[in-house]
């Protein structure tokens, strides 16, 4: 019961979220830049339901059965809202300080109008000067018509140029001014009329400065998705690292793996980026090739025909491959089987000798759940510690237990290197690396950034590689 109830909890602290997040983007972005009642408004309204709609579908679609074909329609909009989203919110949180800095610039520009004062005009006539004497505007020798002193209205009007003193009879009372017009709406609750000398006469400072902020607001996340976009679809690039082992023969110096993680074949990246990943290993001609977990998001059913071009991987001493969490979602024991039948040899809690040291893998964290976790006793525990050894393990939490068995060298993924920032300081509250080379003890720890993306098809911060870790003989 207990559990029930913290996962109903969770849910509603997430919807919570989402939903405010949502409604703070369309209070900035729709109803503080748009005229109510307007169909930018109504517009940007239905986008802010249909949006989110998409992106908990394109969440829930896989984990919960849907068609592959209606996973495709969902994952791209969905996804790729999730990451404008995120970059939105950070844009508009910055642009908070940002509003109040813009309209005290404006605020001086009024000030500083020709007229001195706040720049608003006003519709209302000259009145008669006392003693009834009539005000001349400036630069005019026109003088306004005043009325007759029976209230008729049909008093003396000057309209020639003035070239001497004009005297005309007037009533003491004065002409009422007319009313000046009612100013229009500004959709912010304001009048609509200008304070000054503004960017624009019929907007408002507030308007204007909520115009600006927005806009750029959408502009910087716009621009930095589309780029990380472009980053995942474009393929990973090679990375080479040079990793000395105490215990490495000579024989065995500069031998290369090719360590390849996280590809996330699914509704977005399919054949076509399994081919670019394959053509840039085979590019670099490795003696080995690791794919350390999280190859799929999906059943073999749907994604095989994608994992179908890692049959045409070339090393000398052959690919191997361990499950990451990912696989355990997916049907972690049909993947084991379509790999092996692709050519790659899996390593579940398994090890074998390669020229100079020993390659080990066990199975992600995940698999406990079904009774398939780690087993570091069955494959390193009855092996000679004179050799060297190569660990391959999804996640990098399991470092701690490669340390204890005497591990020399701990290949692993899962992090993403943070995906989007700055969601790298996020990965490091739950890893012990985030991305890189490290040492623990005696063991080092290489984390790959990955070759593919998770949810969003974007990448800021954290480009995705294929690692060529070349180790290196201490003896030579």
């Amino acid at each position: 019961m207990g559990a029930v109830l913290g996962v109903v909890v969770g849910v509603l602290v997430a919807v919570g979220l989402i939903g405010g997040a949502h409604w703070y983007v369309w209070r900035r972005l729709v109803r503080d830049t748009t005229v109510p009642g307007g169909a930018a408004r109504r517009a940007g309204t239905v986008a802010a339901v249909v949006l989110p709609l998409l992106a908990v579908g394109a969440l829930v679609s896989g984990r919960s059965g849907a068609p592959f074909w209606a996973q495709q329609v969902l994952a791209w909009p969905g996804f790729l809202w999730l990451a404008v989203l995120m970059y939105l919110l950070l844009a508009l949180v910055a642009g908070e300080a940002v509003r109040p800095l813009l309209r005290w610039w404006l605020g001086r520009r009024v000030g500083a109008s020709p007229d001195g004062v706040s720049g608003e005009t006003s519709a209302t006539p000259p009145l008669p000067a006392a003693g009834g004497r009539a005000a001349r505007a400036p630069g005019s020798g026109r003088m306004p018509a005043v009325a007759a002193p029976d209230g008729t209205g049909t008093g003396t009007t000057h309209t020639g140029t003035h070239t001497g003193t004009d005297t005309v009879t007037a009533p003491a009372a004065s002409v009422a001014p007319p009313a000046p017009a009612p100013a229009p709406a500004d959709g912010n609750g304001g009048t609509g009329r200008t304070t000054g000398a503004g960017p624009s006469g019929d907007l408002s400072r507030r308007l204007f400065v909520s115009r600006v902020v927005g806009a750029g607001a959408a502009v910087a996340a716009l621009g930095t998705v589309g780029y990380g976009t472009y980053g995942v679809l474009r393929g990973p690039q090679v990375k080479r690292v040079r990793v000395p082992l105490a215990r490495l023969p000579r024989s065995a110096h500069g031998f290369r793996i090719a360590v390849v993680s996280d590809v996330h074949l699914g509704p977005i990246l399919g054949r076509a980026h399994t081919r670019r990943i394959v053509d840039t290993i085979n590019s670099v001609q490795p003696d080995l090739v690791a794919v350390v977990g999280d190859l799929v998001d999906g059943s073999v059913a749907d994604l095989g025909p994608a994992a179908e071009p890692l049959a045409q991987l070339r090393a000398r001493h052959g690919s191997f491959f361990v499950t990451g969490n990912h696989e355990y979602f997916s049907g972690a024991g049909q993947w084991v089987e379509h790999v092996r039948e692709l050519g790659l040899r899996p390593l579940e809690n398994d090890r074998v000798e390669i020229a100079g040291f020993d390659l080990a893998g066990v199975n992600d964290v995940a698999g406990e759940s079904e009774g398939q976790g780690p087993d570091f006793v069955r494959a390193l525990g009855d092996r000679d510690r004179t050799r060297a050894s190569v660990l391959l393990a999804h996640q990098p939490v399991v470092i701690h237990d490669a340390v204890e068995h005497g591990v020399d060298l701990q290949l692993s993924g899962h992090t993403h290197g943070g995906q989007l920032w700055p969601g790298n300081h996020i990965a490091a509250l739950a890893n012990p690396t985030v991305a890189g080379l490290e040492r623990y003890g005696d063991t080092q720890l290489y984390v790959s950034r990955g070759a593919g993306a998770w949810g969003p098809p974007v990448r800021v911060g954290a480009q995705s590689d294929i690692t060529v870790v070349e180790l290196a003989s201490r003896q030579a």
